[in-house]
């Protein structure tokens, strides 16, 4: 089974977690109540931001390759009000998508991820767009009490969008060459290596399965391994849930290297 969704699956899935926020916010006693997994933000700020931000992404692709003007401008302020707020948010979403259909998966689009390994073109927006609505969907529904597990397909392919992404670089580890490795429970596993080369992931075979990968790829052993479910994976590498919700084996402390680190300075 791949990990990676084709389009249509996508843009389903956008559709549908974006439905599932919505749903999560009309739910909530008030717009004024803290997001937990986001401190600094109210369930206000929360929904502001996810429909400023899928409307700016649909101006992005709808630009191809130049970067877009803003898509500010003009555009309608996420309302205040409980009855108009849900409508504006859908409003938003269909933007995107709109935007998506009309330019297929395999149009040039800027993104703001150079030097990874997730290439600059409208399939790897949607990919990446698909990760953000679930992330912050599960931020809605802590907010009002009812969390669930991102759904099982997107979740899968929410690891590897995340270390093909937000993780993969050609600036040199500044510590000790060492690699990553994480193993979903539903039997798919990555391992992120870092080094002077940079950071790049790779699929490997999953503990007690035949190998994928060359034994030559990186450490023979991984300084630190994660396990769990795909959604908890998800969850940890966008720090949504603490280490002590998983397995970890090795040194724990890792981590913390590779969130300090900023491979822009």
């Amino acid at each position: 089974m791949t990990t990676t969704l084709a389009f249509p699956v996508l843009l389903r899935l956008i559709d549908e977690r974006s439905s599932a926020f919505r749903a999560a916010v009309a739910s909530a006693p008030s717009l004024d109540v803290q997001v937990p997994t986001c401190p600094e933000w109210t369930l206000f700020d929360l929904a502001q931001h996810i429909g400023e931000g899928r409307r700016a992404w649909a101006a992005t692709v709808a630009a191809g390759p130049a970067p877009a003007k803003s898509a500010a401008e003009g555009a309608p302020a996420a309302p205040r009000e409980r009855e108009a707020l849900p409508a504006w948010l859908a409003e938003s979403t269909e933007q995107l998508l709109d935007a998506l259909r009309e330019a297929g998966p395999d149009r040039g689009c800027w993104t703001w991820w150079g030097a990874s390994q997730s290439p600059q073109t409208c399939g790897a927006v949607a990919r990446h767009q698909l990760q953000q609505m679930a992330v912050h969907t599960y931020d809605a529904q802590v907010t009002v009490g009812a969390s669930e597990p991102l759904p099982d397909e997107v979740a899968l392919d929410g690891v590897e969008e995340f270390l093909f992404t937000c993780v993969a670089t050609t600036s040199a580890w500044p510590h000790k060459p060492t690699a990553f490795d994480f193993h979903a429970s539903e039997g798919h596993s990555w391992r992120l290596t870092v080094d002077g080369d940079g950071a790049r992931s790779t699929r490997i075979s999953a503990p007690g399965t035949t190998p994928v990968a060359a034994a030559d790829e990186g450490p023979n052993a991984a300084g630190v391994s994660v396990r769990g479910t795909a959604s908890e994976l998800v969850l940890f590498v966008y720090d949504r849930i603490p280490a002590d919700s998983l397995q970890i084996e090795g040194d724990v402390g890792l981590f913390d290297l590779l969130r300090a680190w900023d491979p822009e300075e």
